[in-house]
């Protein structure tokens, strides 16, 4: 680390480090949105790119733990919105409709899931911090999903294949925009009788134990 670097007062430990550095991601994401690299935030941190790199080993990497911290507003919206929905099909069809239109104006998670023009953070949707983020997502739902048969593995499936759908719908989301009922109705049609039946399947593998 540069003894000049840091603003002038080196960090503590570690935590107090890395907490410093996803505080001035965030910073350097609010003034330059998906053009944020590593090297803008060492920039911003007044050290080298070699320092941060001692804590992330890549921008992704940097910004997903910076996003991670600041899922809670998305999160709340998509609660809000899902609220009530106890049927496991339409709360999966109006939770994905709602994450394609909420990602779009969302600073922080909708960073990594944006199209860039050199392709990078296109597989992020089905990482393993964001399969974490959609299972955290579904424990928040008010579906019982023990009572409809999907125990803890199928329930990780079914993130799995709801967080691929998504990834499609985002990165090519079609010549022309779909109205909010026809992005429901799309969904509905094509991924709702695979979750039924991945249901009506776990329920009769239970009922006949």
């Amino acid at each position: 680390m540069r003894s000049h670097g840091w603003g002038g007062s080196m960090p503590a430990n570690r935590a107090e480090a890395i907490e410093r550095i996803l505080v001035a991601t965030r910073e350097t994401v609010d003034e330059r949105g998906d053009q944020t690299t590593l090297a803008d935030v060492a920039r911003a941190l007044g050290v080298t790119r070699q320092t941060v790199y001692s804590y992330f080993g890549s921008t992704e990497e940097l910004l997903w733990a910076m996003a991670a911290q600041n899922t809670g507003p998305l999160f709340d919206q998509l609660t809000e919105r899902l609220h009530g929905i106890t049927d496991p099909v339409e709360v999966l069809v109006e939770g994905m409709a709602s994450t394609v239109e909420l990602l779009p104006n969302e600073r922080y998670v909708g960073l990594l899931l944006r199209v860039r023009h050199d392709g990078k953070f296109a597989t992020s949707i089905t990482s393993p911090q964001a399969r974490n983020w959609g299972r955290a997502m579904f424990e928040r739902l008010d579906v019982e999903w023990n009572s409809v048969g999907v125990g803890e593995a199928r329930l990780d499936r079914l993130v799995e294949i709801c967080l691929r759908t998504l990834q499609s719908l985002i990165l090519d989301p079609g010549d022309q925009p779909r109205s909010a009922a026809d992005l429901r109705s799309f969904v509905r049609e094509w991924l709702g009788p695979a979750v039924a039946a991945a249901i009506d399947r776990d329920e009769r593998s239970l009922t006949n134990k």
